[in-house]
């Protein structure tokens, strides 16, 4: 096809050699090219946070990024959390905790919440944390910085922050 660019996408374990317009979005390449249907487009402009997914670990609006800048990456979407030890705790904390309400942001979330795991285990500071020498304890307000790209037109925050606190305590 004219102006398609070949594109290999390793998407939850699996490669994917793809021919694709340059315009297409990682999440519209996710839902309509590979049926990976459980990345919601929420706002399509980057702001809520529910097209999250995981790209070579890093926390990504899938809605933003053009599916061709991820050739060679390692995508993780929801699909996979459920392989996943962390990601399968994440879903059965927010289950426990009320961490969702309608579950439309519920992917994204989740998948936020296991890069920003990683983040914090890497050392990495919020825009609050207060002590940039050493790793700074997850309290309620590190919580809610570090996922305020995500959010939840329910209001289930209360049961997302604690879910994530009993991640974290075990």
């Amino acid at each position: 096809m004219s102006g398609h660019i070949p594109v290999r996408l390793h998407v939850n374990g699996q490669a994917h050699d793809l021919s694709l317009d340059p315009r297409v979005t990682l999440l519209d390449c996710l839902r309509e090219h590979l049926g990976l249907t459980g990345t919601k487009k929420g706002c399509d402009q980057g702001a809520c946070g529910a097209c999250t997914v995981l790209a070579d670990g890093e926390r990504i609006n899938s809605c933003l990024t053009p599916a061709v800048q991820c050739d060679g990456m390692e995508i993780v979407t929801i699909e996979a959390m459920a392989n996943d030890e962390l990601g399968t705790r994440v879903q059965d904390a927010f289950l426990a905790h009320d961490g969702l309400q309608c579950g439309y942001c519920t992917s994204g979330q989740i998948c936020s919440v296991v890069g920003m795991l990683a983040e914090h285990r890497a050392g990495r500071p919020s825009a609050v944390t207060e002590d940039l020498t050493g790793a700074a304890p997850l309290t309620d307000v590190e919580i809610r910085e570090r996922m305020a790209g995500n959010l939840c037109r329910c209001g289930a925050y209360n049961g997302i922050v604690a879910a994530i606190r009993e991640v974290t305590r075990t």
